[in-house]
């Protein structure tokens, strides 16, 4: 008898979690964390269609000048992103995108502004069933210094300030102790989030690229927080992140022409 082999038996069928098939996404899979924003994305693209709902994960498909895009929500944490990342692999997906919010933890940084993860610390579980602790999860280099191109020149004429740096990738929102955001500020970490470390790692292992951008939700350094009342410019940073990645699609897919 021998042992399942998941890969193998969900390869190019239905997905068992986000109910996806062959033929239903792009090669290009934004991959925000709130179901909602996945809607977001969809009023950015041509001709989308509204491809599935199923548990955390909302998916829809359409174009962008021609280049046929997805975006699935993950779901908060590493765990849920994984599956997601997983399964979008198996049926075609090439490039995987996390869009989203994230904490930022060094001075100079302020809501509404971009983060661009160039790596991540993985202080999280879910990366571990994968590669040893000491093994990096690093974004595809090719892939993010377009990504970093591109949001420098629609954002050079605005209040919008674009940030490179390490992230952290944390499993526990209410676990971050202030003596655990002073060690990552100590490291030079730039900001806190909770799905990038897992998307890389899952992308690298499974040979296709792997990206994240983040909108800054609030700094937990300087004290720059909103919790009770509605974020007007974190939402307006959603907006430009896809504007942003949708553009630098576009961009990188012209490059290889």
């Amino acid at each position: 008898m021998s042992i399942l082999n998941k890969n193998q038996v969900t390869k190019d069928a239905i997905q068992y979690h986000i109910a996806l098939k062959p033929g239903d996404v792009g090669e290009y899979v934004l991959l925000p964390g709130d179901p909602a924003r996945a809607d977001i994305v969809a009023k950015f693209l041509d001709d989308a269609k509204f491809v599935a709902n199923h548990r955390e994960h909302r998916t829809f498909t359409g174009f962008y000048k021609g280049i046929k895009i997805s975006v699935t929500s993950t779901g908060m944490g590493c765990p849920s992103a994984a599956i997601a990342a997983e399964e979008l692999i198996n049926i075609g997906a090439k490039v995987l995108i996390r869009i989203g919010s994230t904490a930022a933890i060094q001075d100079g940084i302020s809501i509404g502004d971009l983060i661009i993860t160039q790596a991540a610390m993985k202080n999280e579980g879910t990366s571990k069933f994968y590669v040893p602790e000491q093994f990096p999860a690093v974004a595809d280099l090719d892939f993010t210094y377009k990504l970093k191109t591109v949001a420098n020149e629609m954002t050079k004429a605005s209040d919008t300030n674009v940030f490179y740096g390490i992230s952290s990738t944390d499993d526990a929102f209410y676990g971050e102790s202030p003596e655990w955001i002073q060690k990552l500020i100590d490291l030079k970490v730039t900001n806190i989030e909770m799905e990038a470390s897992a998307i890389f790692t899952i992308a690298h292992m499974r040979g296709i690229k792997a990206a994240c951008i983040c909108g800054v939700s609030g700094n937990l350094k300087t004290g720059e927080v909103i919790y009770q009342e509605k974020n007007v410019k974190l939402a307006e940073a959603w907006e430009k992140e896809i504007q942003v990645v949708l553009e630098t699609i576009y961009q990188f897919e012209k490059d290889k022409q």
